[in-house]
C-alpha cells in the first residue's frame, strides 16, 4: 500500500514540475523565444516598477453622481404628481438639496407622500410653501458605492479592450473615490491612452428640431427663446479645429447607447472611417419605431454633448446603424473602443501622474536576480554542509520549488513586480525551513534506535503537521495582504502566497519521494542526515 502511494505521489510530483517547466519557459520575452506554435503567446509579465510606463491615480466626481441622483429623484416625483393633477410651482436641485415649490397650501400632503415613496429623501428645514429634501446618508453611501463599481468596471473594459486596449494594464481601485491606472511599455501614447480614459463615452441619439451653420444664427431664429430644447455644437474639424454647425434639439434623448450591444471601426465606400454600432434586441426595437416614424428627419447622433453626425432617415433602421465623424482611423477604433466599454456615469479627472522609465525597471531586476541568486546559494550550501546527502534532497527540492513557483505565476499571467522580487527572495529563505522541521525529526528518531526506513516514515509523519501549521499562518497572513492592500503590497502578497504552497509541496512531497528512490527499500544501517 505504501508503495502504491509512493507511486502516485512521484507520478505527481513529476508532472507538476514538468508542467511548470513549460510555464517558465513562457517567462522568456517573446522575441528572445524559438519561433514555435506550441509556446504560449503570453506568460509572466512585467509591472510598472520593472518595465516602466504610467502610473495614474484618478479621481471619481462622486458628488456629481449624489447630484445625477436627486436629479433622478426630481424627475420621479414630478411625474408622480402629474399624474394625480398636482402642478408644481418650481421643482430644482441645488448643491445636494431638492427644492420643491408648490402652487399652493392644499397641493403639499400630495407632495410630501410622493417625496416620503420615494424611499431615499430625508426632510430638510423648508418654509411657506417650499419643501427641502436631502438623500438619506444610508442611500448616499449606496450611490457613491455603485458609482465607483460602474466606473471601475467601465475603465477595465476600455483599458483591457482585446482590440484596440493596452495590454498588461492594471486598473484597481484606491481607497473609496480613487482608481488607480497603470500602463507598463517604454513607448506608450499618452495621449491616447488620456482619451480612453477621460471621455465620458455617453452616446444620445435626438432627432433634430433645425439646424445651422453657428449657434448666433440659429439662435436668432427664435427671439423667444428656444423653451425645453438645447442647442449642441458640432464635433470639432479635424484641419480646421473650428465648430462646422449648430444644431437645436431635445434636452431628453430618444434613446441613449445604454442599448448598444457592439461597435466597431468599419470604412464607407469613400474608404473613410466611420463606426458602426449594433443595438440589442430592446435597443432595436425603440430605434426601429423611432427612425419609422421620422423618415426624411435629421437624426443627430451626440457624443460627450457634441454633434458628431446628422445623417437624413431614409428608412426604418432596426439595430445596426453607423456614427461618420471628421476623424482618424484609429481615432474611430478608440471611439469604438469607449461606445463597446460603455458611458461612464460620473466625469474622472487625473490626479496623480508620474512616468516610470525603463532603466530603472531593469535594474532593479538585476538587483532583484542578484539577491535571489545569492540568498539561493547561501540556502544550498548551508543545507549540504549541515544535513549532507539529505541537504542534497533538500536542496532539490528548493530548486523544484523555484521552478513551480515561477511556472504557475507564468500560468496564470500573474504580474511581477519589485516587491513580488522580494517576495521571491523572501520564499529562497523560507522553502528551506520545512525540510529542517522534517530532517530534525528524523533525527530525534534514530536517535531512539528506530531503522533508517522506520525513522524516515515517522519523521515526515509527525513533522507534516507542523509543516502545515506553521506556512497556513503565514498564508493567511498573506490573503490579508492581498485583500486590503493595494499595489505593491498585493504584489508582494501574490508572491508570498504562491511561494508558501509551492514550499510546502515541495518539503512533504518532492522530499519525500527522494527518500524513497534512496534509501528507499534498501537496509542501509545510517543515514547521511
Amino acid at each position: 500500500m505504501g508503495g502504491q502511494v509512493g507511486f502516485r505521489a512521484a507520478g505527481i510530483a513529476v508532472l507538476l514540475i514538468l508542467f511548470s517547466f513549460l510555464a517558465a519557459a513562457n517567462f522568456v520575452p517573446k522575441e528572445d523565444r524559438v519561433a514555435s506554435n506550441f509556446w504560449p503567446d503570453d506568460g509572466l509579465r512585467l509591472g510598472l516598477d520593472l518595465r516602466g510606463g504610467i502610473h495614474w491615480v484618478v479621481g471619481v466626481e462622486l458628488d456629481e453622481a449624489v447630484t445625477r441622483e436627486l436629479e433622478f429623484v426630481r424627475q420621479s416625483i414630478q411625474e408622480d404628481l402629474e399624474q394625480d393633477g398636482v402642478a408644481l410651482g418650481r421643482a430644482l436641485v441645488n448643491e445636494g438639496t431638492l427644492l420643491l415649490t408648490l402652487a399652493s397650501e392644499d397641493d403639499r400632503a400630495a407632495a410630501i407622500e410622493s417625496a416620503d415613496n420615494t424611499g431615499v429623501l430625508d426632510e430638510d428645514d423648508g418654509d411657506g410653501l417650499e419643501l427641502r429634501y436631502v438623500l438619506t446618508d444610508d442611500w448616499i453611501a449606496q450611490v457613491r458605492e455603485n458609482t465607483m463599481s460602474q466606473v471601475l468596471e467601465v475603465l477595465r473594459r476600455r483599458i483591457d479592450d482585446p482590440q484596440r486596449g493596452i495590454p498588461d494594464s492594471v486598473v484597481t481601485r484606491q481607497g473609496d473615490d480613487r482608481v488607480l491606472v497603470q500602463i507598463p511599455g517604454e513607448q506608450i501614447d499618452r495621449e491616447r491612452a488620456r482619451t480612453l480614459l477621460k471621455s465620458t463615452g455617453f452616446l444620445e441619439f435626438k432627432m433634430v428640431v433645425d439646424s445651422d451653420a453657428t449657434e448666433e444664427i440659429l439662435r436668432a431664429r427664435y427671439p423667444d427663446g428656444i423653451g425645453d430644447d438645447q442647442i449642441i455644437l458640432s464635433q470639432i474639424d479635424s484641419e480646421t479645429e473650428i465648430e462646422t454647425g449648430a444644431y437645436l434639439l431635445p434636452k431628453v434623448a430618444d434613446i441613449t447607447g445604454d442599448y448598444l450591444d457592439d461597435a466597431r471601426l468599419q470604412f464607407d465606400q469613400q474608404q473613410r472611417p466611420i463606426v458602426e454600432f449594433r443595438f440589442n434586441p430592446a435597443g432595436g426595437d425603440i430605434f426601429g419605431d423611432l427612425t419609422a416614424a421620422n423618415i426624411g428627419v435629421p437624426m443627430a447622433i451626440v457624443l460627450d454633448k457634441k454633434v458628431y453626425s446628422a445623417p437624413v432617415i431614409r428608412g426604418r433602421i432596426s439595430t445596426r446603424g453607423q456614427i461618420e465623424g471628421n476623424y482618424t482611423a484609429e481615432e474611430a477604433a478608440d471611439l469604438a473602443v469607449i461606445l463597446r466599454a460603455g458611458s461612464l456615469s460620473v466625469p474622472v479627472v487625473i490626479e496623480e501622474e508620474r512616468t516610470v522609465g525603463p532603466g530603472l525597471g531593469q535594474d532593479s531586476i538585476q538587483s532583484g536576480a542578484r539577491a535571489s541568486m545569492i540568498g539561493l546559494a547561501l540556502v544550498l550550501l548551508f543545507a549540504g554542509g549541515y544535513y549532507r546527502l539529505s541537504g542534497g534532497f533538500a536542496s532539490i527540492a528548493l530548486l523544484a520549488n523555484l521552478v513551480l513557483l515561477v511556472g504557475l505565476m507564468s500560468l496564470f499571467e500573474a504580474t511581477l513586480t519589485l516587491p513580488g522580487i522580494a517576495g521571491l527572495v523572501l520564499t529562497v529563505g523560507m522553502a528551506v525551513d520545512a525540510n529542517v522541521i522534517i530532517f530534525e525529526r528524523i533525527r530525534e528518531e534514530l536517535r531512539t534506535g528506530k531503522s533508517v526506513r522506520a525513522a524516515i516514515g515517522t519523521g515526515f509523519e509527525k513533522a507534516t503537521w507542523t509543516v502545515l501549521d506553521a506556512n497556513l499562518t503565514t498564508l493567511f497572513t498573506a490573503v490579508i495582504l492581498f485583500e486590503f492592500g493595494t499595489g505593491p503590497i498585493k504584489g508582494f502578497a501574490v508572491t508570498l502566497s504562491v511561494g508558501i504552497v509551492t514550499s510546502v509541496f515541495a518539503a512533504l512531497v518532492i522530499t519525500r519521494l527522494l527518500f524513497q528512490l534512496y534509501p528507499g527499500n534498501r537496509n542501509v544501517s545510517s543515514l547521511s542526515i
